[in-house]
């Protein structure tokens, strides 16, 4: 049953509560454009990322304003809103799926903080591993108790607000130089744009994780998670930010350094549901890497059937590569409604129980006598799919047959997707036999870990696996040092609660406030 805030539980939440969403981050110097818009547009883009909270910063000569709140892109921005950034050459924006620290207005994000030198605002796609080793960092650094109680860092409670408070913490240095100083210390995935009172800057984990991609205006420089918000916003796809790089972008154009050493270790499950299916990866577009998956799915795991039908909207791609391999007819069993969200109005119990049809609905005109192959993109608890498989019988199916586009996931990930724990995935405890018959499937197929890698074009040791495998590219510290509630779990260790009080996100004498609060 949804809990009083109206969340779905795992009967009615069509996507398994898992896998969830990273972040989308974007940032935009272009001295001749609405950058506010610009910031707007390409949060739009990168909305699949995160939902549950949205925010841009913008600056406007020596003043930083942050405007940011609990919602979609679309609900937490309006004209009127935009206007009031309007006039800025510089901005950057983030939307949020909380990885570190609970889903609350203090939490998202751009961060803000003042430094000697101006205002810093930052977001972040991605998870870090060593959370309370960088906090202890910080308390060693913060000798005037500037980031005591009632300082950003206790009202935030993510390793977002960790690496902005840190850069903050070099006052004789430019931003530059306090991002060469804190960016080689942080560990696991981080795809950062930051911006002081001039310049934008973009850096990416030496693994590379997460997506990161930049972008040419005619008059002005992008960076984004992924190349489907340059599109939008009419920029060029000039490369990938490197892993290990630091990228500034001001009047005197792009400068590069490296922080790190680079050990490309890319996410597979990118490739697999995270990113949009127009994304280029590697410079190959997910739609296409998605429809090859399918095709091996078919060779590898062949089934006599009648039609093929996706699971909307991820396994569409893969539903049809596995029809043009397997010769059998794709076509359209299951509508979606894109207009439930993960939460809405907590439903009657009769509404309730009919679990998954808030979302999916069968075409009983198409499936009727059939025997399908069902195309998902993975199965987490095995909840969705069970309840997918016995409403396709109820409505006349003669046979399931289903097929996933990944590898059984068997491992949580500490990188910035919020996967179920160990214990609760079903591919855990349970064969692929074991798992047919607990969701009512007549067979059960997943591809391959190499013949998902091998869609990717990609080395195998240039991919983060872990999910699938175990393999983890980034060292992990003890389980009691991990943790999406990490530094909230430590405050009230420390008999600390949260402050009710306003993030100061502007930088400047006489500069205006302009912060949104629910």
């Amino acid at each position: 049953m949804p809990g009083g805030d109206g969340l779905l539980n795992h009967d009615l939440d069509p996507q398994d509560r898992g896998p969830q969403d990273a972040c989308g981050v974007f940032g935009v110097w272009a001295p001749r454009e609405e950058v506010a818009k610009l910031a707007y547009f390409g949060l739009y883009a990168l909305q699949h990322r995160g939902q549950e909270s949205a925010g841009i910063a913008v600056v406007k000569g020596s003043q930083t304003m942050v405007f940011k709140d609990m919602g979609l892109v679309s609900q937490v921005f309006n004209e009127s809103t935009l206007e009031s950034l309007g006039g800025a050459h510089l901005a950057i924006g983030h939307c949020r799926y909380s990885t570190t620290g609970a889903s609350v207005w203090q939490n998202a994000q751009p961060t803000f903080r003042s430094t000697a030198t101006g205002g810093l605002s930052l977001g972040h796609n991605g998870n870090l591993t060593n959370t309370l080793e960088l906090q202890s960092w910080l308390a060693e650094r913060d000798t005037d108790d500037s980031l005591v109680p009632g300082s950003l860092l206790h009202e935030a409670t993510t390793d977002t607000a960790l690496i902005t408070a840190l850069m903050a913490t070099f006052p004789g240095s430019s931003t530059e130089e306090a991002a060469m100083q804190v960016l080689p210390r942080l560990r696991g995935a981080f795809c950062l744009v930051f911006m002081d009172d001039h310049t934008l800057y973009a850096a990416r984990d030496p693994q590379g994780i997460r997506p990161l991609v930049l972008g040419r205006l005619e008059s002005g420089w992008v960076v984004a998670s992924e190349t489907a918000a340059l599109d939008i916003v009419g920029a060029s796809f000039v490369r990938e930010v490197a892993p290990g790089e630091l990228i500034s972008i001001d009047e005197n154009g792009l400068r590069t350094r490296s922080f790190a050493t680079p050990d490309p270790k890319g996410c597979l499950f990118e490739y697999v549901y995270l990113a949009r299916p127009d994304t280029l990866i590697n410079g190959s577009r997910l739609h296409s890497v998605r429809v090859e998956v399918g095709r091996t799915l078919a060779g590898e795991h062949p089934a006599e059937a009648d039609l093929v039908i996706p699971v909307p909207e991820s396994g569409t791609p893969a539903a049809i590569g596995y029809a043009e391999a397997s010769g059998i007819p794709y076509g359209q069993g299951l509508v979606k409604n894109s207009y439930v969200g993960r939460t809405f109005i907590q439903p009657s119990q009769t509404i309730r129980q009919l679990g998954i049809r808030l979302k999916l609905n069968p075409l009983r005109d198409v499936i009727a006598g059939k025997r399908l192959v069902v195309v998902d993109d993975s199965i987490v608890r095995g909840n969705t799919q069970r309840a997918l498989v016995r409403m396709l019988r109820e409505a006349g199916a003669a046979e399931v047959h289903v097929r996933i586009s990944s590898p059984p996931v068997k491992w949580p990930c500490f990188y910035g997707i919020d996967f179920a724990s160990r214990a609760e995935l079903i591919a855990t405890g349970l064969t692929d036999e074991e798992i047919c018959r607990s969701i009512g499937a007549d067979s059960l197929g997943y591809v391959s870990l190499d013949g998902l890698v091998a869609a990717t074009n990609r080395g195998k040791d240039q991919l983060c696996r872990a999910c699938f495998d175990g393999v983890y590219p980034v060292e992990l510290p003890l389980a009691e040092r991990l943790g999406k509630s990490i530094l909230e779990d430590g405050a009230r260790q420390e008999g600390r609660t949260d402050v009710d009080g306003l993030e100061t996100a502007v930088a400047g004498v006489g500069a205006a406030d302009a912060l949104s609060r629910p």
